[in-house]
């Protein structure tokens, strides 16, 4: 036995040939304790990130063992060598290729639990999620050239100066494209509205979100023409989402006059029986009318009653305003129109 150890010693071959035969039996040692034993202990689990991330891991921690070794061995025959700084570089490289993958994969899954498990103002969702993943992978691939340029001993400083300037210039020629950029980031994550919300613009325009994009939101309108807003204009502007609140219904008012002297008892009883015949006024919460205002002409009333979606705000207005009109016309309540007194006043003689 001792003689095969001075054998191994003296021949740098051998010890190399020994070194990378320990190395094949150390990786798939980490091969089996990742396989037999972590991913039995991850199944156990009621989340499925761990699982995914020992199986993104589980390949580069072999490579990485056997990358290890083999820098071991070359050393061991070509010490100080410029192929052996050739070599090492390599396998630098090659390292640093396996785990960038890896990390994009990790990345990748615990966004995706982060955004399953997000809460309602969670900066992290479903929504975002693709945005997040861009911004990872982009500075993981970033930290692996810099690696990679290290290994290599390339001096960067040069390069970083050069894309500073680059940058700057680029900031300034595009900087409403930027704007509108970040502006969609914000309105993501805030998510003042979302696909599908009724919103009316500080201008009065007004209709349902079809696409929340980086640089621009979409709205169609109830005439069927689509609106391009770019972000930066909408993150600025007051805008009232229809949709939003803790449900989807939305309150409708119609404001109705009647003459003096008409009984306002019969006149709530008419628009009470109104409401209740509505196909598209709820019945929780319950329609209600209210005299508001002894107005100039009128006896002012609004009748106040929930629809299901904003959508159908149009059509409920129409509804009503037909129906009111008829019973009105039946119940021989009368819509009085503004009147004016005119006094001629006789000119003097001569």
């Amino acid at each position: 036995m001792s003689e095969v150890l001075r054998v191994v010693q003296s021949n740098v071959y051998a010890l190399a040939a020994v070194i990378m035969l320990a190395t094949i039996v150390g990786a798939f040692l980490v091969e089996f304790v990742t396989t037999r034993v972590l991913l039995r202990l991850t199944s156990k689990t009621q989340t499925v990130v761990d699982d995914e991330i020992v199986t993104a891991v589980r390949r580069p921690l072999f490579y990485s063992v056997v990358l290890i070794g083999s820098w071991q061995a070359i050393r061991e025959v070509r010490p100080g060598d410029a192929d052996h700084s050739l070599l090492a570089r390599v396998l630098v490289t090659a390292a640093v290729l396996l785990w960038t993958r890896a990390g994009m994969r990790m990345a990748k899954s615990v966004l995706g639990a982060v955004a399953r498990r997000a809460g309602v103002g969670s900066f992290v969702q479903q929504r975002t999620l693709p945005l997040f993943e861009i911004s990872l992978k982009t500075l993981v691939v970033g930290g692996a050239i810099y690696g990679v340029l290290q290994a290599w001993s390339v001096d960067v400083t040069a390069w970083l100066a050069s894309a500073g300037i680059v940058g700057i210039a680029v900031g300034f020629a595009a900087k409403d494209t930027l704007a509108n950029l970040f502006a969609g980031i914000f309105i993501l994550a805030d998510a003042p509205y979302k696909i599908g919300d009724y919103i009316v613009l500080d201008s009065g325009e007004r209709g349902k979100v079809t696409d929340i994009g980086i640089r621009s939101t979409r709205i169609l309108t109830r005439d069927d023409l689509e609106i391009i807003i770019p972000n930066a204009a909408i993150g600025n502007a007051k805008i009232i989402n229809e949709s939003g609140g803790p449900y989807l219904k939305r309150r409708v008012r119609l404001n109705v006059g009647v003459a003096y002297g008409s009984d306002i008892d019969q006149v709530k009883a008419v628009l009470m029986d109104v409401a209740a015949k509505s196909q598209y006024l709820l019945s929780d919460p319950e329609p209600r009318v209210r005299f508001r205002l002894l107005g100039e002409s009128s006896l002012d009333f609004q009748l106040l009653g929930w629809i299901s979606d904003p959508e159908e705000h149009g059509q409920t207005i129409d509804e009503l305003n037909s129906a009111v009109y008829k019973r009105f016309a039946q119940e021989q309540i009368h819509i009085p129109f503004p009147q004016r007194d005119v006094h001629l006043i006789k000119p003097p003689a001569g």
